[in-house]
């Protein structure tokens, strides 16, 4: 079993104590100020563009990313951050075309822009689901796996790795969106120092294994013994082709996987709806550019355990049940690093976790307060009675994910690739009710209804009709691949985009229908106005975009 030494387990209680105090300062400093519920889960006004841009990548960044994008990393290489790459690109479609959509029309949770679009069904619907989806798949997969990560680093018990984890998002999360905004900074700091030291050390570990040493070496030995491993846009060929199928990850699922997580999901954009409008892009465009370094953290480490595993190490510790598991080969990483170093690095993936877990768990306060509680079960509720109602909701909500995590099998089902096929279901849905919501002001709220629900029943269709249906007319064209029993599956990133178009013209032709009958949809406010952007904006968004042209240039 794997064990901390006493000057890691140093460095990891220095940043422990860190945290905790700055958020302790920071909430007596903040709560005078603290006047509404708004206030308290949106930090309203009070976040800087910065806070924003770090919160962000806090929140986005986990255990699925520290180990399934690296498990990812080790069996497929650099294509996984893709992921990474174009979510930097869509970063910037959300600042210009999203954001100033909800600030103009002072929308502050999903659920409410869902009300003010469309009606009270289709709102409390959605709302009722993302409260299911966030504290049943989301809350318990980082919290468990999370633990399950912690727990082979450190050797300390599952259980209380979970336990341990859950109490310290939960002082976090308690002292409301400011806390969770400013502590968030640091997270990003050791998320990021930690992330690098580990790369850092990861890639001299390849450069020695050929007797060499430095990490540029160790990255051109890397290009060169697992060339297969560096390649952004894969061919029909492929083994991992089902995961990442060529194209599409540019142009096609992958832009809705993307834009519905970044634009549509209230676990991120809470963020930065309680700022102005430049604050709010400056903060996106910060995270933007920390997007870009987010596979070097992640990805890179992965490929390393590859060819050192390639090379005889890590034979025992990548095994589970007696079967190769690349989930495994971030954590096989760290026990490697010289002690002190180790803490550091243990220290950034508490922060990674701890940061997530305090992002949902406020969202998840923030719907159920304002979209439920206020809304259908004690409307004359005051400001005061809502604050207290959601941090009842934090504690009860963390309370049921340590409960009933460990019995959901998250550890047997994979890490990055299945939490994002999984999501998939519901995404193509839910963007095309959201998109055609901001842009199309003849859509009808039956015509969301049916992107809702009909989106995820034809993902399901779409799952499982290659058991029934001979696919293989779609091979040449790169929509169907066959499987290891030579049955042809649509790859889950095509399968996404298929059911966004089917929605769209679902929703189109049910909007059309309605209008020649007389209904009259619900408007949002915009005019073109609205989507200006400053000189500063566009010069960092062009800067963003041409690094990625490069990656994808290079790396092709």
């Amino acid at each position: 079993m794997q064990t901390l030494s006493t000057k890691d387990y140093i460095v990891f209680l220095l940043y422990f104590i860190l945290i905790v105090s700055y958020g302790f300062w920071i909430y007596n400093r903040k709560k005078k100020e603290q006047t509404s519920s708004k206030d308290y889960f949106l930090a309203e006004g009070s976040l800087t563009w910065w806070a924003i841009g770090a919160s962000l990548i806090a929140s986005n960044i986990s255990a699925e990313q520290f180990i399934g994008m690296s498990g990812s990393g080790f069996k497929m290489g650099l294509a996984i951050a893709t992921y990474e790459w174009m979510s930097a690109a869509t970063l910037l479609i959300v600042a210009v075309f999203f954001i100033p959509v909800y600030i103009k029309n002072k929308i502050f949770t999903m659920p409410q822009y869902l009300l003010q679009r469309y009606n009270s069904n289709v709102a409390m619907i959605m709302a009722v689901f993302w409260l299911l989806l966030y504290v049943f798949v989301n809350l318990t997969s980082i919290l468990y796996l999370g633990a399950l990560a912690i727990s082979s680093i450190s050797g300390l018990n599952l259980t209380f790795c979970m336990l341990f984890l859950a109490f310290f998002a939960v002082m976090i999360t308690l002292g409301g969106m400011k806390v969770i905004g400013y502590t968030d900074v640091i997270q990003v700091f050791f998320l990021i120092l930690g992330g690098l030291v580990t790369t850092y050390l990861a890639l001299d570990l390849v450069a020695k294994e050929f007797g060499s040493s430095g990490v540029l070496n160790g990255f051109q030995l890397m290009t060169t013994h697992a060339n297969d491993h560096f390649h952004m846009i894969f061919e029909k060929t492929n083994p991992n082709y089902m995961d990442l199928p060529g194209l599409s990850v540019l142009i096609g699922g992958m832009m809705i996987i993307n834009l519905n997580y970044w634009g549509c999901n209230q676990y991120i954009t809470q963020r930065a709806l309680g700022a102005d409008l430049k604050t709010a892009r400056s903060g996106i465009l910060f995270a933007a550019f920390l997007k870009l370094l987010m596979p070097v953290i992640v990805v890179l480490p992965g490929i390393a355990a590859f060819i050192l595993y390639q090379n005889g190490h890590f034979h025992t510790e990548m095994l589970q049940d007696g079967s190769l598991n690349p989930d495994r080969a971030y954590p096989s990483l760290l026990n490697l690093l010289p002690v002190g170093l180790k803490g550091l690095s243990f220290a950034a993936l508490t922060a990674a976790i701890v940061a997530s877990l305090a992002g949902k768990a406020n969202s998840i306060a923030t719907i159920f307060t304002l979209d439920i509680y206020k809304t259908k079960l004690n409307i004359d509720a005051d400001e005061k009675k809502l604050v207290n109602i959601g941090k009842k909701t934090i504690v009860i909500a963390m309370l049921i994910a340590v409960l009933v995590a460990p019995f959901l099998g998250i550890d047997k089902k994979g890490g990055f690739q299945y939490i994002q096929e999984y999501t998939g279901f519901v995404s193509p849905g839910v963007f095309a009710m959201f998109i055609l919501g901001f842009f199309w002001k003849r859509t009808t709220s039956n015509a969301a209804l049916f992107a809702t629900i009909g989106g995820f029943m034809m993902s399901i269709i779409f799952k499982f009709m290659p058991a029934f249906v001979n696919l293989s007319f779609l091979n040449p064209l790169g929509f169907a691949v066959p499987n290891s029993n030579g049955v042809f599956e649509i790859p889950f990133i095509d399968r996404m985009g298929f059911v966004f178009l089917i929605c769209v013209i679902g929703m189109v032709i049910i909007s059309i229908y309605e209008s020649k009958k007389g209904i009259k949809p619900n408007g949002l406010e915009v005019d073109s106005t609205m989507f200006k952007m400053s000189p500063s904006f566009i010069i960092g968004a062009l800067i963003v975009v041409s690094i990625i042209t490069a990656f994808y240039t290079i790396f092709w």
